[in-house]
């Protein structure tokens, strides 16, 4: 087991540097920061002052040196637009992301997990073609317009929930649904798949011959043998819903990383964008590594060597 979590560790360090220098230079190809930040009678010798100042003035090559050398320092630079630490926005944003995350995945877990066994279990009824329904809306419908329908409906004319912004418990309800609606959709049906092929397992028969109860079998022997999937899936999604939910948070006006990275891009803020997508593609290496341990637990035919 040390030596696999060793060995994934360093392809994550590899896989990590590999990202970082596509994504230094990708965002450059998006334009020149300082068109932006000065008036657009600015001179030639403000433009160049102004990129000397921010250090933009460098070859590429030195410039990644730089972000890359203070990157294993744990310093991602400072904010093109707000001039700011990237770690201190990170800090300040983090915490609210983390929270919608969690949110969302609850209510994910409350809705597919339930829907998706009873679907298996009554396969061909009408809350299987209930749950098909809810699955195909949920990878059909839009994100950013599930968001709009349900503030036009429950916060403007049921005035039941606010419509964005943060605060009571409440705040949560609306982007945490629309942020987990396409997420239950992919864990019910991978949950029903996964459901149909143990059911019909052999030791789950040789459960029912030995008499124990059919809700024991079905929560405890099959479903547990049927997550390991389902674990995979929203493990990994788990990660990125934490740092991906620009669409929503920028819907319900959450202050998030979604929403930073959105504002990082549109005022072509380097910095913040090149350290949002590496902790997101830190996040997914980590959760992607302790799904694998997970399988062991889950299973115990798996095991590493």
């Amino acid at each position: 087991m040390y030596r696999y979590v060793a060995r994934r560790c360093l392809q994550a360090l590899l896989a990590l540097l590999v990202l970082s220098a596509v994504v230094f230079g990708l965002v450059r190809l998006t334009g020149d920061p300082t068109l932006l930040m000065l008036p657009e009678d600015a001179s030639a010798e403000d433009i160049a002052r102004l990129r000397r100042a921010l250090g933009l003035d460098r070859p590429l090559p030195v410039q990644y040196w730089i972000f890359l050398r203070n990157a294993l320092q744990g310093d991602f630079g400072r904010s093109i637009r707000g001039q700011v630490p990237v770690r201190d926005l990170i800090a300040e944003r983090f915490p609210y992301s983390l929270r919608l995350a969690a949110a969302s995945f609850a209510i994910t877990l409350l809705l597919a997990v339930p829907l998706g066994v009873l679907a298996a279990v009554y396969k061909g009824s009408w809350l299987d073609r209930l749950a098909q329904v809810v699955a195909v809306l949920g990878q059909s419908l839009p994100m950013f317009w599930v968001g709009i329908l349900l503030i036009q409906v429950f916060a403007v004319q049921l005035r039941l929930l606010p419509s964005g912004g943060t605060g009571s418990v409440a705040h949560y309800v609306l982007p945490a649904f629309t942020l987990g609606w396409w997420l239950v959709a992919g864990i019910m049906r991978l949950l029903r798949s996964s459901m149909l092929e143990v059911l019909d397992s052999e030791f789950v028969k040789l459960a029912r011959l030995k008499g124990l109860s059919e809700a024991r079998v079905i929560w405890k022997h099959a479903l547990r043998n049927a997550l390991i999937p389902v674990v995979t899936f929203g493990g990994i999604y788990l990660a990125v819903l934490i740092t991906a939910a620009i669409l929503v948070e920028t819907v319900f006006a959450w202050p998030g990383l979604g929403r930073l990275v959105y504002e990082a891009i549109v005022f072509r803020d380097f910095p913040v964008v090149q350290a949002v997508v590496l902790l997101t593609a830190a996040l997914v290496i980590v959760s992607s590594l302790v799904v694998d341990i997970l399988y062991a637990y889950l299973d115990p035919r798996i095991r590493y060597g």
